[in-house]
C-alpha cells in the first residue's frame, strides 16, 4: 500500500480509493485492501491528517452487509450511484432506516453505528472518517462484539 502524490491517470475508486487530508490534498491509495496489515499501513501514513483526514471510495453489493460500524472522527456521507441501499444506524438502540436510490444521499453522523443492505445490484460511493474506524460482527440487528482492525491509538 503506498499514497501516490500526483496520479494523472484515470482511477477506478473501486480498487484504489483516494485519501483526502489536510492542505486539500488528494492522493490515491494504491495496492489498498481491507486486510488488517493494509489498514494499519494505511493509518499510519495518513496519521497527521487525524479527524480531518478521509477515504473516498465506491463499493459495489448486492445483499445484506455483513458488519456494523462506526466513525467516531467524523460524519460519513454515502451515496447511491445505482440500485437501492439501505442504511440503518442504531440510535440509543432504536433503528433508523433511510432508503436510497441513484442521486440520493445520507450522513451517518460520528459515532453512530451503522449498516448498509442492498437490494440487487447496487453502487454507492462513500466519503469516510477513516481514523478510529470500528467494525462489529453483524450477528443481530444491533452492534453486539468488535471485530475488525484496530484504530492506530491500537495498532502496534
Amino acid at each position: 500500500m503506498r499514497l501516490v502524490n500526483h496520479e494523472r491517470n484515470a482511477m477506478d475508486l473501486r480498487t484504489t480509493p483516494v485519501h483526502l487530508g489536510l492542505g486539500s490534498r488528494a492522493k490515491p491509495v494504491e495496492g489498498f485492501t481491507w486486510d488488517p496489515e493494509v489498514l494499519q499501513a494505511y493509518s499510519a501514513a495518513v496519521a497527521a491528517d487525524g479527524a480531518e483526514g478521509r477515504m473516498v471510495m465506491i463499493f459495489d453489493g448486492d445483499g445484506l452487509g455483513d458488519h456494523w460500524e462506526s466513525h467516531p472522527a467524523g460524519d460519513e456521507l454515502v451515496v447511491c450511484l445505482s440500485g437501492s441501499v439501505t442504511v440503518t444506524r442504531d440510535v440509543d438502540g432504536v433503528p433508523d432506516r433511510v432508503l436510497l436510490g441513484p442521486g440520493e444521499a445520507t450522513i451517518n453522523p460520528a459515532g453512530v453505528w451503522h449498516v448498509v443492505d442492498t437490494e440487487g445490484p447496487t453502487s454507492i460511493l462513500a466519503i469516510t472518517a477513516t481514523l478510529g474506524t470500528d467494525h462489529r460482527a453483524r450477528t443481530d440487528t444491533r452492534p453486539t462484539e468488535r471485530v475488525g482492525t484496530p484504530s492506530p491509538e491500537e495498532a502496534p
